[in-house]
């Protein structure tokens, strides 16, 4: 059971996970992957599922601080969502763009939005892959590893 404070989840279960290295089974190089999503249980779920797969992830729940949060931690891979408080996720991907030492970084949008409207969009925008929720983990993982290793 998540803890709840009022109606709301604890904002605390979101925060960055960095797993403890074990160099046995930790990958070559450090993959760092950005979660840019506004529901805290599907963070949460892939916190696990990333720390399981030797991935160090950070999160991000809205597009402002997607930004923030993409310049200072660098990631190696972006998950995103469309569907964002404020501005939505074709506006996160722009702005990458307007980085230099963002623009190169790959972007896969996991969006419960219909991917006949908006699949060539996002890959007009950048994305290198593009899944609708609910998204299979094996399939997702797979993306992953074809993009940053």
């Amino acid at each position: 059971m998540l803890p709840l404070i009022g109606d709301e989840l604890h904002t605390d279960l979101c925060l960055p996970v960095r797993p403890k290295l074990n160099r046995k089974l930790t990958r070559t190089g450090s993959n760092k992957i950005l979660v840019i999503d506004d529901d805290q249980i599907l963070c949460l779920g892939f916190a696990v599922r990333l720390k399981a797969n030797y991935y160090d992830s950070c999160f991000a729940h809205d597009a402002e601080s997607a930004l923030n949060t993409a310049l200072t931690e660098m990631p190696n891979l972006i998950i995103l969502d469309i569907g964002l408080p404020g501005r939505d996720g074709y506006f996160v991907m722009q702005s990458l763009n307007a980085f230099p030492e963002l623009a190169h970084v790959p972007v896969i949008v996991l969006t419960g939005r219909d991917g006949s409207t908006h699949e060539g969009r996002c890959r007009d925008a950048g994305a290198k892959r593009f899944f609708q929720k609910p998204v299979d983990n094996l399939r997702l993982l797979t993306a992953i590893r074809q993009l940053v290793g």
